[in-house]
């Protein structure tokens, strides 16, 4: 069973901005002859690695919901010029909505069991994805979601 990542995602105020950010990055990558894909850095390296790479996401909380996730293709440990080990998660072009999911506020990263992962919108049956994000925040919110 896959083991995923959870993490805020800081900047991003809305769904639509992370996928922004995502596709502008995976058109810098295909510049430069690399796959579409988008990276973020982070300053813990992960040791479940293995667990990560076998089918992981990265699940991002925006405005303290869950609201998508990245296929995680690659984790990369580095040292910075400054001698401090980072961690490069290298992640698919492809930013999938999930259910929305209240979470509090946390620092860095957390593991987050493939059981407790919301489901992806489209899993639902449902077409929600062209729902307004406010008024699926508030479904959520209710437990109608």
């Amino acid at each position: 069973m896959a083991l995923h990542l959870i993490k805020l995602c800081v900047g991003a105020d809305s769904l639509d901005d992370l996928k922004e950010w995502v596709a502008e990055r995976a058109l810098m990558s295909v510049a430069i002859g690399k796959p579409p894909q988008s990276g973020h850095v982070t300053r813990m390296v992960p040791k479940r690695i293995d667990e990560l790479l076998d089918g992981g996401s990265l699940y991002w909380i925006i405005k303290g919901q869950v609201a998508a996730r990245q296929k995680l293709l690659d984790i990369r440990p580095f040292t910075g010029d400054d001698g401090i080990t980072r961690c490069e998660l290298v992640l698919g072009p492809e930013v999938i909505e999930t259910q929305p999911a209240p979470r509090r506020p946390f620092q860095g990263w957390r593991y987050l069991d493939a059981d407790s992962a919301p489901r992806d919108l489209g899993a639902s049956g449902a077409d929600l994805e062209s729902m307004p994000e406010d008024l699926k925040r508030e479904l959520a919110e209710l437990g109608l979601l």
